[in-house]
């Protein structure tokens, strides 16, 4: 149950993050995967007191400002031709992909990647241009 909760606060953050809510100041989108990681899971541990964290507000809205980022940055290289992804007009991604991806850097690179990377990197992998 606890870890059933604990997805759902995350959830909440990953969807907020990718589907392109307001964004918050772009000093948060520069957070490293490492520190997402660990706070992210930090709020997992909470179980249902997750939910009532304003931790919960504050990664939305680093997890919003790197979203912004990315989309920003994916916007100047469609005008220059060269885009690094293809994603449709509407992405969604659930938190355990979202949250799995992260996993997937060694933990040295975890704490030299921004998670603005990191997303550019997901969606690289998986809408590549072709």
């Amino acid at each position: 149950m606890q870890r059933k909760i604990g997805r759902i606060a995350i959830a909440a953050v990953v969807s907020l993050t990718l589907v392109g809510a307001v964004p918050a100041s772009a000093a948060e989108g520069q957070i490293t995967v490492g520190s997402f990681l660990a706070r992210a899971n930090a709020l997992k541990a909470k179980g249902i007191a997750a939910l009532f964290s304003s931790e919960l507000k504050t990664l939305r809205g680093i997890g919003q400002a790197a979203g912004a980022e990315y989309r920003a940055r994916l916007a100047q290289e469609r005008a220059a031709g060269r885009p690094s992804s293809c994603p449709p007009p509407k992405v969604e991604i659930g938190n355990d992909q979202f949250l799995a991806h992260l996993e997937t850097y060694p933990a040295a690179a975890r704490d030299r990647t921004t998670l603005t990377t990191a997303i550019g990197d997901l969606f690289a992998r998986k809408w590549p241009c072709r």
